[in-house]
C-alpha cells in the first residue's frame, strides 16, 4: 500500500492491525451468504430468508438494535412476472412481409406487469434516446413518435456532463419522456463499446422473474406497451430500407459525433406472454443509537443489498448465480464494520443505521422502499453504499461514485487520505453506475450519498484484473466463493468506511450538496 492503515473504525492503533485475520472473518459471511444452498438469495426465495435471518442474527451479535417494522425485518410485497417465452415471438415488418426475430439470439423481449399482450406500430431511430431539458437536448424532437416505438443506442453525447446523462437514462427518466411524447415502446441497442457483459449473458437475463413494488410510495413513471433489447450483432436487419445503416450508427458514435435521427422503414409486431406470482421480501435494518440528544434524531446510512439473481440459465452446467462480491461482500462488510463499531466502544453523535436491502436486482426496490417508508422518524442525511466494491487486488487507490457531488467526497478523501489510500473518480461514468445501485434511491429523495469500486491505474494489471471480473463473473455463476480476492484488502476497505461513517456522524454540520452538482436538485 502506498501507507499504512493507521485507523479502523474510529479506533487508534498502536501497530498495525492483522488484516488478513479480518479479511478471513469478512470472508467468512461470504462463505455463508453465496453458498449454494442459499440457491443465489433471489428476492422471496426460500435462501433469501435464509440470507436474511443470518444478517439480522449478526445484526443482533453485533449489538444494533432492532430498526424494522418487526424487529430487524421491513417487509414489503412484490409483483412478479416472468417470461412464457415459448408462447411469445417478436417480427419485424416491411412491404408487406414478416421477418422473424429470434428470441435470445437476436433480441429479447421485455416483461412487466403492465406491458401489452399484443403490439403493433412502426419504427423510428432517436439516436441515443434522450430527453435532457437543461441542455435543450432532445433526441425526439422533429421525429414524429406519437404511437411509435423509439429505436435507441445507449450511452449519450460525450460533451455532456456524466451525472446529467447517468439520470436521464435511467428507466424511470426515460418512461417519462418517452410517454409525454405519446412513445408506446422502445428498443434499446447496448452500445458495444461500453458493453460490461457478453450478449449471451444479457440474452440469459430473460428468463429472470421481474418484480413491481405493491405499494411503491411515490408517483411512478408509466410503464411502455413494449420494451425489446436488441442484440448489436443483428440490429442492421432494424435499418433496412430506412437509407441508413447500423455500422453508419457505430462509426458516429465511435467518432464521437452527433448521432442522426429517421423514421425507419421496419414496423415491429410482438406478442409477449406471461406468468404472474407474488411474493414478499424484507429489508434488514440494524441501529447504532446517537450520543447526542438532539444529532441522535438524524441517521447516516451504511446500505448494502442482500439479493441476488438465484437460479438462472446454466453456464458450464452451473446454474447458481451466488453473487459472491454481488454483493454478499457488501453484506459481509456491513456486519464487519458493526462488530469493529462495537468492539471499539464508538459513540457517534447521530445515529447510524444499517441497511441490508432486497431487491437491487430488481430495479434498487428494497432500497426505494425504504426510503419513502422509512423506518425512522427522523431525517437521513447520507447514506454510505456498497455494491460490490471488488476487493480483487491491493487497496492502493479507492474509486469514488459521486465523489465531486456532495461534501462526502471531502469527507473519504481525508479518511482515505489518512489511510494512506488515493481516491480517484469514476474512471467509466458511461456505466452509469453511480444511478445503478442502491445509493439512488437516497439521491432521489435528496440525501447525498457515495458508492465505491477498488480503483487502478489504466494500463496496469489491476485495470486487467478489473475489466476481466466484469466479462467472465458479472451476474454469472462464476461470481462465487471459489474466485479469488484479497481478504486483507476487503478489511482495509471496511475500516476506511467504518471511519468514514463515523466523520460523518460526528460532523457539526449535516453533508451537503456541492452547489454546482446536478444532484442537488433532489434536496430543494
Amino acid at each position: 500500500m502506498a501507507g499504512t492503515l493507521a485507523l479502523a473504525a474510529g479506533v487508534a492503533f498502536a501497530q498495525e492491525p492483522d488484516w488478513d485475520a479480518l479479511g478471513k472473518r469478512w470472508w467468512t459471511h461470504i462463505q455463508f451468504l453465496a453458498d449454494d444452498s442459499l440457491e443465489g438469495r433471489d428476492t422471496g426465495s426460500a435462501g433469501y430468508e435464509k440470507a436474511a435471518q443470518y444478517m439480522a442474527e449478526q445484526f443482533r451479535a453485533a449489538g444494533l438494535q432492532p430498526a424494522g417494522t418487526e424487529g430487524y425485518r421491513q417487509a414489503m410485497e412484490f409483483n412478479v412476472v416472468r417470461i412464457d417465452e415459448p408462447h411469445c415471438a417478436l417480427e419485424l415488418l416491411r412491404d408487406g412481409a414478416a421477418q422473424p426475430v429470434k428470441l435470445g439470439d437476436e433480441a429479447i423481449l421485455g416483461v412487466n406487469a403492465h406491458a401489452a399482450e399484443h403490439v403493433e406500430a412502426g419504427t423510428v431511430f432517436a439516436g441515443y434516446g434522450l430527453t435532457i431539458p437543461e441542455f435543450r437536448y432532445d433526441d425526439l424532437a422533429g421525429l414524429e413518435v406519437k404511437g411509435k416505438i423509439v429505436v435507441y443506442v445507449s450511452g449519450g453525447p460525450a460533451d455532456l456532463p456524466g451525472p446529467i446523462k447517468a439520470h436521464y437514462q435511467s428507466g424511470e427518466e426515460r418512461r417519462k419522456a418517452f410517454a409525454k411524447a405519446g412513445v408506446i415502446g422502445a428498443i434499446a441497442i447496448p452500445n458495444p463499446k461500453s458493453a460490461e457483459v457478453p450478449w449471451s449473458r444479457v440474452a440469459a437475463s430473460r428468463f429472470q422473474p421481474r418484480m413491481e413494488l405493491r405499494d411503491p410510495g411515490g408517483d411512478m413513471a408509466p410503464p411502455l406497451q413494449v420494451g425489446i433489447t436488441f442484440n448489436p450483432a443483428s440490429a442492421e436487419m432494424l435499418f433496412a430500407g430506412s437509407g441508413h445503416t447500423f455500422a453508419e450508427i457505430l462509426a458516429a458514435l465511435n467518432a464521437n459525433k452527433p448521432l442522426p435521427h429517421f423514421p425507419l422503414a421496419t414496423g415491429i409486431r410482438a406478442r409477449v406472454e406471461m406468468t404472474r406470482t407474488e411474493v414478499k421480501s424484507e429489508n434488514i435494518v440494524g441501529l447504532l443509537p446517537g450520543s447526542d440528544a438532539e444529532l441522535q434524531k438524524e441517521y447516516v446510512v451504511v446500505s448494502a443489498h442482500l439479493d441476488h439473481l438465484g437460479i438462472g440459465e446454466p453456464v458450464n452446467g452451473d446454474r447458481i448465480y451466488n453473487g459472491a462480491m454481488d454483493d454478499a461482500s457488501g453484506d459481509a462488510s456491513l456486519i464487519e464494520i458493526a462488530r469493529a463499531l462495537k468492539d471499539s466502544g464508538a459513540k457517534p453523535k447521530r445515529s447510524i443505521i444499517f441497511l441490508s436491502v432486497t431487491g437491487e436486482e430488481k430495479g434498487e426496490l428494497g432500497s426505494e422502499y425504504f426510503a419513502a417508508h422509512p423506518t425512522v422518524a427522523g431525517p437521513i442525511v447520507a447514506d454510505i453504499n456498497m455494491d460490490m466494491y471488488l476487493p480483487l487486488f491491493p487497496l492502493k487507490y479507492l474509486e469514488v461514485q459521486g465523489l465531486g457531488e456532495s461534501t462526502l467526497g471531502d469527507d473519504v478523501r481525508a479518511v482515505a487520505t489518512a489511510a494512506g489510500v488515493q481516491v480517484q473518480a469514476d474512471k467509466e461514468p458511461e456505466h452509469n453506475r453511480f444511478i445503478r445501485s442502491d445509493q439512488y434511491s437516497f439521491i432521489k429523495k435528496g440525501v447525498p450519498s457515495l458508492a465505491f469500486k477498488f480503483g487502478y491505474i489504466p494500463g496496469t494489471a489491476e485495470e486487467r484484473i478489473f475489466k476481466a471480473w466484469y466479462s467472465e463473473r458479472y451476474h454469472g455463476p462464476a461470481d462465487d466463493v471459489s474466485q479469488p480476492v484479497d481478504v486483507a484488502a476487503a478489511a482495509q476497505f471496511n475500516a476506511i468506511l467504518g471511519q468514514l461513517a463515523l466523520r460523518v456522524a460526528d460532523a457539526p454540520a449535516r453533508p451537503t450538496w456541492k452547489t454546482d452538482s446536478f444532484f442537488r436538485r433532489f434536496a430543494q
